[in-house]
């Protein structure tokens, strides 16, 4: 039985991004470019109609940015929350911290690679997330709390085992699974067990907000 076709929007005001995205996202297969938005509010309404697996939303757009684009398409409270992988560049940071508050389950910069956008939707697809190695320090970090990091006995109130731990530092630099499974020597099977133990230790939805939680309880510190 041939495996289902990954549904995405894409939101972005210029038209030479959508046309990129679209381009790349459709040429391979298992995924499908089901509707463009050239602003927030179509992206919104879009989203809610086609219900897409994926909706990929730039950050800066006409009417609604994708910060809210993204609160209203996944944020707290939301019955039945899409996947958004909010679009973003270097001069953004600032918005990492809101787009994790309002529900986004992965960062994307503008500039990726075709092999980061696609890994990017079907990470998002199947509920997982993805930040670029490349770029992962430079957002999470200001999301340290840099005054109130907690000590090793506040990450430990959580319950987090040294291996849970261990696995939480990794991905808040930007490892992926199998890397994890390298450094570490486990098996992938093993490594997944581990991160479901963490998501419901921390409360965390994805591996994105393991790495925020990571960075706002200092349980890991950017390097000086």
């Amino acid at each position: 039985m041939p495996a289902m076709s990954i549904d995405v929007v894409v939101a972005d005001d210029q038209e030479l991004v959508r046309a990129g995205f679209r381009m790349i996202l459709d040429a391979q297969a298992g995924i499908d470019v089901v509707g463009e938005a050239a602003d927030g509010v179509e992206c919104v309404e879009l989203a809610r109609r086609l219900r897409p697996q994926v909706v990929l939303a730039d950050i800066r757009m006409p009417r609604l940015d994708g910060l809210e684009v993204t609160r209203q398409l996944a944020g707290p409270g939301v019955a039945d929350p899409l996947n958004v992988v909010v679009i973003t560049t270097f001069d953004q940071d600032d918005y990492v911290r809101t787009a994790l508050r309002n529900g986004a389950c992965g960062f994307l910069l503008k500039d990726a690679t075709p092999a980061l956008l696609v890994e990017a939707v079907h990470a998002a697809a199947r509920g997982d997330a993805l930040v670029s190695p490349a770029v992962t320090v430079r957002l999470l970090k200001r999301l340290e709390q840099a005054e109130l990091g907690m000590t090793s006995a506040g990450v430990e109130a959580f319950g987090l085992s040294v291996r849970e731990l261990d696995i939480v530092r990794l991905i808040a630099v930007g490892r992926t699974n199998q890397e994890i499974c390298d450094e570490l020597f486990l098996s992938l099977s093993t490594v997944k067990t581990y991160l479901g133990r963490i998501q419901a230790k921390v409360d965390a939805r994805n591996r994105v907000e393991i790495a925020a939680w990571a960075w706002e309880h200092g349980a890991v510190r950017p390097a000086r």
